[in-house]
């Protein structure tokens, strides 16, 4: 018997069919991981991207406009029209805008107000349209769904109660004179 047992065994051991097929069970899911995690941290990327792009054009247009005061949905239809990736921008994005004082600053909240699905609409939290030569803060925060909510990247990300996760994007400007 333990004859037997011994040349089973040894055939096992010198036996090497299905190895490879063990080095993919073992590895796969690994790279499987990181491709989730890449593709998930690419679609973050490009709408924090697209969101201070879109940011960065309302408030050129607003600090080189006509001198008027800006209105809110005025700068969220800026910003949303050049945040093109952007799913159903109009609903998701908030903005909030107040001015500074240049000798004593003090800054927005340190906690962003954003939208959330089972909160009714605030489109404002405070909107404050800025005179000439005034400095102006402006952060807009826009909430969207990760592609992959159980992924590496999708878990880690903060979620509020339906799923969505925030973008942050702040500027300072002063609006020029006439």
């Amino acid at each position: 018997m333990t004859r037997a047992f011994r040349n089973f065994l040894r055939r096992f051991r010198q036996d090497d069919t299905g190895t490879a097929s063990l080095e993919f069970v073992l590895v796969a899911p690994f790279f499987i991981g990181i491709m989730i995690f890449s593709i998930e941290m690419g679609f973050v990327t490009m709408r924090a991207t697209f969101l201070e792009r879109g940011l960065d054009m309302a408030v050129r247009e607003v600090r080189l406009g006509t001198g008027t005061a800006p209105q809110h949905d005025d700068i969220k239809q800026i910003i949303c029209a050049n945040t093109v990736i952007i799913n159903d921008c109009e609903n998701n994005l908030r903005l909030q805008m107040r001015s500074a004082d240049i000798r004593n600053f003090n800054g927005l909240d340190a906690e962003a107000d954003c939208t959330d699905e089972a909160e009714p609409a605030k489109p404002v939290r405070e909107f404050v349209p800025g005179q000439q030569n005034e400095l102006m803060l402006l952060r807009a925060c826009l909430k969207f769904r990760p592609l992959f909510p159980a992924g590496v990247l999708g878990s880690k990300l903060v979620s509020d109660s339906s799923g969505q996760a925030a973008l942050i994007a702040t500027t300072a400007f002063v609006q020029e004179p006439i």
